[in-house]
């Protein structure tokens, strides 16, 4: 699935029977504090855009270990996510500003150390997650995570 980067933009005009992607952003400091802050809004936004329960609880999970990751494992002051919903796939996307440890993804089950604290939030992401990766980020020295799931959304 192509990135957003790659996608139509949001504001781009389409046809009528196309159906127009969703997408939100924020920004929080990097903080411990910040995590529950992040589940909430992406929460929020989510219900509001109609997206299902099952795939809300998906997401909100997704966030969570992203966002943990970008706190514990980097030296930024602040931590971004966007959200889109376009057609029946959301992604999310966690950009950090750098430093720490650089974040890899893991080659496999041995990979991760499953008895210690480490490494596990990533075998959940791929575990939720379709698709998944890392890229540098293309306006400060970080990189974002970004992950892609099913979207389903509530008839109204």
């Amino acid at each position: 699935m192509a990135s957003p980067h790659e996608a139509l933009p949001v504001e781009c005009s389409v046809a009528p029977s196309v159906a127009r992607p969703l997408r939100d952003a924020f920004h929080l400091p990097a903080l411990d504090a910040s995590v529950s802050e992040a589940r909430r809004l992406v929460l929020e936004r989510l219900r509001e855009w109609g997206v299902a329960a099952d795939s809300r609880d998906n997401a909100q999970l997704l966030v969570s270990e992203l966002f943990t990751n970008a706190v514990r494992h980097t030296d930024s002051e602040k931590v971004s996510c966007e959200l889109w919903v376009i057609g029946v796939r959301l992604r999310l996307e966690v950009t950090d500003e750098g430093g720490g440890e650089p974040l890899q993804r893991p080659c496999g089950a041995n990979a991760v150390d499953t008895e210690g604290e480490n490494g596990r939030g990533l075998l959940l992401v791929s575990v939720l997650a379709d698709e998944w990766g890392i890229r540098p980020d293309e306006h400060a020295q970080g990189h974002a995570v970004w992950a892609e799931l099913p979207c389903d959304r509530t008839v109204d």
